[in-house]
């Protein structure tokens, strides 16, 4: 193993003497001097790991050092010493982006620990997660063959997406492959589960999970109030683990009070699940209740245009009387815009804002190379979805939310998978074209890759004929004919799809804010 090289500046360098003996025995070279000057000419004729930089010397102070060895190379680690413990030395050192801050006297296990922090940091952490995860294995193995509950699967998937997030950073891969396979496993699973207890949640007094008709009731009704003004925004098409990749920038400027993920309904598809959440109704009474609103798949005309009369019908309907604005944000230029004129907003009771981004992006993965290139699989989509959200309006809306004191909750509709295996559909001119699941009559398909419901009416979904039925996509399954089979299969496969079943579509989050 190559030396470790180490720049050591300080004006009374002969005293830490044992110190570096210490560090000499081990792997490191270290080379050393006794002023900011002559630290900057090392660094300039010698490529250094990490300095330990002195902040109290004659000359050049340390942190006047600091600034120069940056300018030189801003990538280079430096570990500030110091006798002070005054806090303005510590937030210029801070502020300056230094490794790490050491109080005199210092031992040499506490240099150690430093050098091993900043240099070995990232392989440290992925041995140790690695490690904990094939613990972890063999429990998430043993709760696949038991789970048997809507709160069980809920617990399951996140763990398994908190796993994910971890792993992501470790550069031992077959790690990454393992939770993949475990993930598979667990949506094969999953499909058995819904294909037998989805029917169920829709009888009197079953015990269900809540589901996007009654989410709006039981979770975001109680958190309404006339004496704080409340955000609701909904992200389209947002997994569980997109909304864990951004969470941490909204908790700059909220702190999490819930955190209770709850079930989207089937299809899993906008025009379904999004108008059961305003509506406070499952599709087969919105078409029943609302014939002007509703449309059926096969039907011309947007699907999601009467949301605002949806939930204004709903809050009559549950007798309340709350001042809301409904805002529908499907571009950049609209979200600057209500961004722009935001406080306007603080005299209401609700504000809901549905944000379209993460749905365009899903769909334009399947229409531009580029996006296909930027999302190609999950921790890339993240990755993406993170960029996105950091540059959005959507954040600066959030942020003037915490400043006018609003409450804010975030959730979605449904959720998205990446689609890897075809599976053969037939069905007539009036079949639906979603390619996660198909409504129609005469339908033939595969029935092992799909959960067939022959009576919509069971699962209250609307009929398009008296014979139609409805095709979920099991796993990560995708629908397509046989007219340009070939081509259809190339075109969408590695695609990001909603409207079956799988976790990534059905599980997904609702998080009650309050502003810090």
């Amino acid at each position: 193993m190559s030396k470790i090289k180490v720049l050591w500046v300080d004006d009374e360098i002969d005293l830490l003497k044992p110190h570096i003996l210490f560090l000499e025995k081990r792997i490191y070279e270290v080379t050393t001097c006794q002023s900011g000057s002559e630290a900057i000419d090392e660094v300039a004729k010698t490529n250094f790991d990490i300095v330990f930089l002195d902040e109290n010397m004659p000359g050049l102070t340390g942190l006047e050092t600091l600034n120069e060895l940056k300018a030189l190379r801003s990538d280079l680690p430096v570990i500030m010493i110091t006798k002070s413990e005054e806090e303005y030395i510590m937030e210029e050192a801070i502020g300056s982006k230094i490794a790490d801050y050491l109080i005199k006297p210092v031992n040499p296990n506490q240099i150690l620990l430093s050098l091993k922090k900043n240099l070995d940091h990232s392989r440290l952490i992925s041995e140790k997660t690695t490690l904990n995860y094939q613990q972890e294995f063999r429990k998430i193995s043993a709760e696949l063959t038991s789970v048997n509950s809507y709160q069980e699967w809920i617990n399951l998937y996140l763990k398994l997406i908190y796993w994910e997030l971890e792993l992501e950073t470790v550069e031992d891969s077959s790690m990454f492959e393992i939770l993949e396979s475990q993930k598979n496993e667990a949506n094969i699973q999953f499909c058995k589960f819904i294909e037998k207890n989805y029917p169920g949640w829709f009888e009197k007094n079953s015990e269900a999970p809540t589901l996007s008709h009654t989410l709006f009731k039981s979770k975001i009704l109680p958190e309404l109030s006339k004496t704080q003004p409340t955000l609701l925004v909904v992200v389209d098409n947002l997994r569980y683990d997109q909304w864990k990749s951004f969470e941490s920038t909204i908790a700059n400027h909220y702190k999490k009070s819930k955190e209770e993920p709850y079930f989207s309904i089937l299809p899993t598809a906008t025009q379904y699940a999004r108008n059961a959440i305003f509506s406070g109704l499952m599709p087969a009474d919105m078409e029943k209740i609302y014939p002007e609103y509703w449309l059926n798949d096969t039907e011309e005309g947007g699907k999601n245009q009467y949301e605002k009369e949806f939930l204004e019908s709903q809050l009559k309907r549950l007798g309340k009387d709350y001042k809301i604005q409904y805002h529908k944000i499907t571009n950049v230029s609209k979200g600057k815009k209500l961004a722009e004129n935001f406080r306007s907003q603080k005299d209401n009771d609700l504000t809901v804002l549905v944000y379209n981004f993460v749905d365009m992006l899903s769909h334009s993965k399947t229409e531009l190379e580029v996006i296909k290139e930027l999302a190609s699989n999950d921790k890339s989509y993240r990755s993406l979805t993170q960029s996105w959200f950091k540059n959005s309006p959507l954040l600066d809306m959030i942020q003037q939310a915490q400043g006018l004191g609003f409450k804010l909750i975030m959730t979605t509709d449904h959720g998205t998978i990446n689609v890897k295996h075809p599976s053969k559909v037939v069905g007539d001119k009036n079949t639906s074209l979603n390619l996660r699941y198909k409504t129609g009559k005469s339908l033939t398909y595969n029935e092992k890759d799909v959960v067939v419901a022959k009576d919509p009416k069971k699962i209250n979904l609307p009929s398009i004929s008296m014979s139609s039925s409805f095709i979920f996509a099991k796993e990560n399954y995708f629908l397509a004919y046989p007219n340009n089979y070939n081509y259809y299969v190339n075109y969408y496969r590695n695609s990001y799809q909603h409207g079956g079943i799988s976790l990534e579509e059905m599980i997904i989050p609702f998080v009650v804010m309050e502003p810090r």
